[in-house]
């Protein structure tokens, strides 16, 4: 179970899932667009064993959800949303920024939140409520005016909770492939979107990435995984409950020790053995593990190099001095800094984002944030002194280009000497 990896395998192995499922997920999409609300409910049949009358969840069903969850956990999934709230709320950017750059030219950037999103909250072998508040809260916070949601069917009552406590306005007993199609297509019932979010399988990934010419998505965001960095200093113990922690999602999950320290990987193994026979999920601890390792590194700066490359869902830094790790790391979703910072920290608590990119995206993309809901415009407002200034500039190059009406736009507005002639 504890395999010692190369460099390399971990990118190979996670870059091949969504490139199988291609076909399948493809005529999913295909009968998602000829058939609408009927293929939805079909499929949903076939995959989820499920026999939907509506897709649409009603309001009476979201009252009779309060009634199944424990109170306590309402508070809890409350205090999250508020720390969740409060963490987002200082992303907002303003609305509007103008600053005069040279007398006569003021440039800025007006910031305009989406008006209709679609969040991907998944199911299946676990509830995630926790999700459900990292999708919808940031964009309430952004600004977006319709936020719908979408989840495989029956969607367990604590996500159904946690929706509302979020704030979603429109609830679908939809999930995998035929759920994205529905909100990048639009159906009878579900009208179509601007941008979908949400972490999925292969299946749910696949289809994001396939409708990127319908819709916009966050990032390709799939099983989940977590990469470590560990010196001599860490202990054993505690990278051992990140490993298990992480396998337990999905059998496809990952977990990667990097590490100069052939006594810890060896310490560390044998922990992750002994909490594996123990978790709960242990079937799918186990399947998660045969993607799972470690490398033993020259260095620990090769390790941060190694690390770097991978760019993990989830880092974890667990070394000596972790903030000069922290500082020469590059590539990372989300950065757990120390000891005592697991990643159910940010899962669940603390009010970063946990909807991340997977597979070596945290390279170009970053975790979900109030940025994703919100697109942005430049704006320039220039004095006839200020567009006096930049004419030659605009003028030449454009006459250069062959573009005589881009220049002639400039000359009716500030004729020079020959042009008034």
């Amino acid at each position: 179970m504890w395999q010692k990896l190369e460099e390399g395998f971990w990118q190979k192995n996670r870059a091949s899932k969504v490139a199988d499922v291609a076909d399948t997920v493809s005529g999913i999409i295909d009968k998602v667009r000829d058939e609408g609300d009927v293929a939805l409910i079909e499929l949903t049949e076939k995959f989820d064993k499920v026999k939907l009358k509506t897709v649409a969840v009603s309001r009476e069903d979201i009252e009779a959800a309060y009634e199944k969850v424990d109170p306590v956990l309402v508070e809890e999934l409350e205090n999250s949303a508020y720390n969740i709230q409060r963490f987002h709320e200082m992303q907002v950017p303003d609305d509007l920024w103008l600053r005069e750059v040279e007398p006569g030219i003021t440039l800025g950037v007006k910031s305009t939140p989406l008006e209709r999103v679609g969040c991907y909250i998944p199911g299946g072998r676990a509830a995630y409520p926790s999700t459900a508040l990292m999708t919808i809260i940031p964009a309430r916070v952004a600004g977006v005016e319709e936020v719908i949601c979408c989840s495989p069917a029956p969607i367990s009552p604590i996500i159904l909770v946690a929706m509302d406590i979020a704030g979603a306005d429109e609830i679908y007993s939809i999930g995998g492939a035929q759920a994205i199609a529905a909100m990048a297509l639009g159906t009878e019932t579900i009208e179509p979107v601007q941008k979908i979010v949400g972490p999925g399988n292969v299946f749910v990934t696949s289809a994001k990435m396939m409708l990127r010419d319908k819709v916009e998505i966050d990032f390709p965001a799939g099983p989940s995984e977590i990469g470590i960095i560990a010196d001599d200093s860490a202990v054993p113990s505690f990278i051992a409950a990140d490993f298990i922690a992480q396998a337990e999602h999905d059998p496809s999950s990952a977990s990667i020790l990097v590490t100069p320290s052939k006594k810890l990987a060896a310490a560390v193994g044998k922990e992750v053995e002994k909490r594996a026979k123990e978790a709960v999920r242990s079937e799918i601890v186990e399947k998660a593990l045969c993607n799972s390792g470690y490398i033993i590194a020259d260095s620990l700066d090769h390790a941060i190099e190694i690390m770097n490359e991978m760019a993990p869902e989830h880092l974890s830094i667990q070394t000596a001095d972790p903030l000069d790790t922290l500082s020469k790391v590059r590539n990372g979703g989300s950065i757990f800094v120390g000891p005592y910072t697991p990643v159910a920290a940010g899962d669940y608590a603390s009010g970063t984002n946990h909807v991340l990119p997977t597979a070596g995206n945290a390279k170009v993309a970053s975790g979900l944030n109030v940025a994703h809901f919100r697109k942005t415009s430049t704006v320039q407002f220039l004095t006839k002194e200020g567009l006096e200034t930049l004419s030659p500039t605009i003028r030449t190059i454009a006459e250069a280009e062959g573009l005589i009406a881009h220049s002639d736009s400039v000359k009716v507005r500030c004729p020079p000497e020959e042009y008034k002639e």
